[in-house]
């Protein structure tokens, strides 16, 4: 198992690695729309959204993959009333056929963010 950091994202605010690559697979953490720079979260849900695709293709490069090389996405979203929305910044950043995805309504998530996105790549 290798461990992924990105010095372009983030770094864990917990336990946890970025990233971690087995058997050409690679498994991202959960990500919230964390500015790199200032460690600080992105104001408001579009913001974040993309903020934490920005920070996802970032741990893949790391990774020497790509957007493409997706093939699960995770999504906790504090508000499913929002799910229009999400769809619509999601399409954006993904092309035919999309990967695997399942979007979870939750109560809370670290330092208040409005979702969290997790991956898993292969190479």
């Amino acid at each position: 198992m290798k461990t992924i950091v990105s010095d372009k994202t983030p770094l864990a605010i917990g336990p946890y690695s970025q990233a971690v690559l087995k058997n050409g697979m690679l498994f991202v953490s959960g990500q919230i729309g964390l500015d790199p720079e200032t460690n600080e979260l992105e104001s408001g849900f579009i913001k974040q959204a993309n903020r934490i695709f920005t920070n996802l293709a970032n741990i893949l490069e790391a990774a020497e993959l790509g957007i493409s090389s997706i093939v699960k996405v995770t999504i906790f979203i504090k508000d499913l009333n929002r799910f229009n929305e999400l769809n619509s910044i999601y399409e954006s950043y993904f092309d035919t056929p999309f990967p695997a995805r399942e979007v979870v309504e939750i109560s809370n998530l670290p330092k208040k963010a409005e979702l969290e996105i997790s991956v898993i790549a292969m190479r």
